[in-house]
């Protein structure tokens, strides 16, 4: 991180974090009145103005197609805060965040639109002494992106202050691109406009503490970091597991599938995260350039290595949480017919000196028995096992470390133990760490943290160019091969399951088999 700006602690992450105070500015949100913003930017925003956390000039900007004043732009603001922060609205406060708050609508997206919206701006840089910085958070579909970013090119308004006094940076949401090309000329258009340092792809998986936690698990304990390698560990399980199914997103997700929403940047991120060298520091450049390494060393996948080292499925009907549920193609404004995977199982090796011959397992999928999103390192077991007699085999399976990154967020490690009595007998026991029950505190959103660190200049939890790309270039391959195979016969696992046979199949093919978290 920068050390010329002024730093300060949050009590909320005291001893994990120093935060530095954001720098003035305006922050304008295209999309404005669309579910992000009500349900994650607003409260997001709003939390941070309770915990000081934001600069004494600032100003949001609400940019949609809906027809809106400020003051009423305030009461949805007030309304969504109610609905969905963290924690209440304090009156007094309120009433200052909100005098922060503004609209403009835009008729069609052209230059006209955006020219309003300039002097708007301009306006509130005079007014709320906001220094010509500012932040655009595009929370509009992807088809949208390269008109805003061009208009923003044309209008000025991406333009940083010729003395050097003003700044521009701008957020774009996933989906980036829908494979490797799409990606590139995203990428490529987005570069005409704004410079690499100043482009902030998000991914909220990336803002959750028990995810940055990985990094520090790692890195500030001298016991783990020898044994993080081939040497000692026999396989990785990722999982990202939904009970839910697509909850009124099909035409969303008759585009994308699992393998572009959930694996392309999620779980791939948490990958590189769990697989990266050491950084030379904690700040954007070196983290991400370890990261970057990971995904090129991942081995291809091609042809008939698609067929072996992936699985897809669908769901069907089934019981959810005790509750009758329908298949995925009887969902409202589903194709019938639709090969829309809801399930995808990765294989993958990093191909590296640390973790040569190591699979790297990721599974993903909706309508599944629980929530929950968690990495399991498997070690291998003991050289010489002197109590094979003594004890179930089963009870001696290899030992684990489990990280859970949603729900219940915490470590457990999973080792062997006597049981208590005259005669010896092996029981596997837990460790566990709970964040609720350690720190006694509630962590900020993940959305809260990545907007802070964007109004701080910090892009290490965002995804670079080239790491996008990279995950494009894994991913590509396997939409590829999944085109030349044969269609699977959708659908095939009933909700309520943990997926596909193909899936057990891929694991049980090397003697392993899926963790159940």
């Amino acid at each position: 991180m920068p050390m010329e700006a002024t730093t300060v602690v949050n009590p909320l992450r005291e001893g994990l974090r120093l935060e530095r105070t954001p720098e003035p500015c305006t922050m304008v949100i295209f999309g404005a009145s669309g579910d992000l913003t009500r349900r994650k930017l607003l409260p997001a925003l709003y939390n941070l103005s309770l915990d000081g956390l934001l600069p004494g000039s600032f100003a949001v900007v609400g940019f949609a197609r809906s027809e809106m004043t400020d003051e009423q732009f305030r009461q949805q603001a007030r309304e969504a805060v109610l609905q969905f922060s963290r924690r209440p609205v304090d009156p007094g406060l309120w009433d200052s965040f909100a005098r922060g708050l503004f609209y403009a609508s835009a008729g069609s997206l052209n230059l006209e639109d955006f020219q309003r919206l300039a002097e708007l701006v301009a306006r509130l840089d005079r007014e709320r002494n906001t220094g010509g910085n500012r932040v655009f958070y595009l929370s509009v579909p992807p088809s949208a992106y390269s008109d805003i970013v061009q208009q923003l090119g044309t209008s000025g308004l991406a333009a940083q202050g010729v003395d050097g006094s003003g700044w521009a940076r701008i957020i774009i949401e996933k989906p980036f691109g829908r494979d490797l090309e799409t990606a590139r000329a995203l990428n490529h258009e987005v570069a005409q406009v704004f410079p690499e340092e100043q482009v902030y792809r998000i991914d909220h998986f990336l803002g959750k503490e028990t995810v940055q936690n990985i990094l520090v698990f790692r890195f500030a304990n001298g016991i783990f970091e020898p044994i993080w390698n081939r040497r000692y560990i026999d396989h990785v399980q990722i999982t990202a597991a939904e009970s839910l199914g697509v909850e009124g997103r099909a035409g969303y997700y008759e585009e994308a599938g699992a393998l572009r929403d959930m694996v392309q940047n999620h779980m791939l991120q948490v990958l590189s995260l769990v697989a990266m060298e050491p950084p030379i520091a904690f700040e954007a450049r070196a983290v991400r350039d370890e990261k970057v390494k990971v995904l090129r060393a991942i081995r291809p996948l091609r042809g008939e290595d698609v067929a072996r080292n992936t699985a897809r499925g669908q769901y069907g009907p089934g019981w959810v949480n005790g509750r009758e549920v329908p298949g995925y193609r009887q969902e409202p404004n589903v194709d019938p017919a639709s090969t829309a995977e809801t399930y995808a199982a990765l294989k993958l090796y990093v191909d590296n000196w640390r973790w040569a011959e190591v699979p790297f397992y990721l599974r993903t999928g909706k309508r599944l028995p629980k929530q929950t999103t968690e990495v399991a390192i498997h070690f291998k077991r003991a050289p010489l096992l002197l109590f094979r007699d003594m004890a179930d085999p089963a009870s001696l399976e290899s030992n684990v470390l489990a990280i859970r990154i949603q729900p219940n967020e915490g470590i457990t490690l999973k080792f062997h133990a006597k049981v208590p009595g005259i005669s010896v007998r092996i029981r596997s026991v837990n460790m566990d760490f709970l964040y609720g029950a350690s720190f006694a505190v509630q962590p900020p959103t993940a959305y809260e943290t990545l907007l802070l660190d964007c109004l701080e200049g910090d892009s290490t939890l965002f995804a670079r160019r080239d790491e996008i790309e990279a995950a494009w270039s894994l991913v590509t391959g396997v939409l590829d091969g999944w085109r030349e195979l044969p269609p699977p016969a959708f659908p095939n696992y009933e909700a309520g399951s943990w997926g596909p046979q193909e899936a057990q199949k891929l694991m049980a093919g090397d003697g392993r088999r899926w963790r159940r978290p």
